[in-house]
């Protein structure tokens, strides 16, 4: 009796990390995403209400004892909180626990959606670009307290010289950084910004390819050359533990290798002397 927790875990850790068992969830995720996607249209929630219900019953079920299996798989089993994207994914489904049959309807509704985003939690290459973005972080303080700069100069200078032209687009502070992160987009800038101010303003297309010189083409270019150097490094890293892995199971072949033709010699030898 003893060993039957320890035969339980052991079995629950295999079905965990059996590919089959993922791609089943990663499918459960998947198919739980389309209906929830189909309940939004209200001629057919309406119709087959009942239906989705008993669908949503069945996921909910289905996740449960996936998290179950994960969390007795675990070693231990408080081992499975350790990890951030566990605790994602056990915050997920217990509160679509809690929260069923309540009357958190809309919350309720977010946090069953939320569960498509399990999918990074059960793709490792996922959570590995994921851990690359989340690495450029601290890297980008620099670079977003540059762009907040940039923002404010350019907003106080837009406010004073374009207030009265636009208010819509220009009358106070907050409405210029509005019309200027619009601008940053390169979504409609030149066609609905800056040509109803040209006829007043002759000079304004100087304030605007300015701004989108610095804006656009250097300081998001910049995130962007942080975010590709990570990937590479994060993709670098990946690769070499992917050897260090091979050498040290080639190592492991070559030392077993070497006890079986040592344990042969051995036969060898016993028989000859015979």
């Amino acid at each position: 009796m003893a060993s039957f927790p320890i035969t339980l875990r052991e079995r629950c850790h295999t079905l965990a990390e059996n590919p089959r068992f993922k791609n089943f969830i990663i499918a459960m995720i998947i198919l739980n995403a389309i209906v929830i996607g189909m309940e939004t249209y209200p001629s057919l929630y309406l119709s087959f209400q009942k239906g989705f219900y008993l669908i949503e019953k069945i996921f909910i079920i289905i996740f449960t004892i996936e998290i179950l299996i994960r969390i007795a798989g675990s070693r231990p089993c408080y081992g499975f909180f350790k990890d951030g994207w566990n605790l994602f994914d056990f915050f997920i489904v217990a509160s679509s626990l809690v929260l069923a049959g309540g009357h958190f309807v809309s919350v309720l509704r977010i946090l069953r959606i939320l569960r498509v985003l399990r999918t990074i939690s059960i793709i490792p290459s996922l959570q590995r670009m994921i851990g690359a973005l989340l690495a450029t972080i601290p890297a980008m303080g620099n670079i977003a307290f540059l762009l907040g700069l940039l923002f404010y100069v350019f907003s106080v200078m837009g406010t004073i010289f374009f207030g009265s032209i636009s208010p819509e687009y220009f009358g106070s502070m907050h409405v210029t950084l509005l019309t200027l992160f619009q601008v940053v987009t390169l979504e409609s800038w030149a066609s609905g910004v800056m040509r109803p101010l040209l006829g007043e303003s002759p000079w304004a297309w100087l304030y605007f390819v300015s701004f989108i010189l610095m804006g656009t083409f250097i300081v998001i270019n910049l995130f962007i050359g942080v975010i590709v150097n990570n990937m590479q490094e994060s993709q670098a890293q990946e690769q070499e533990c992917t050897r260090q892995l091979e050498a040290e199971a080639l190592k492991q072949e070559l030392a077993e290798m070497k006890a079986l033709l040592l344990e042969l010699n051995r036969k060898v030898s016993s028989g000859s002397g015979r």
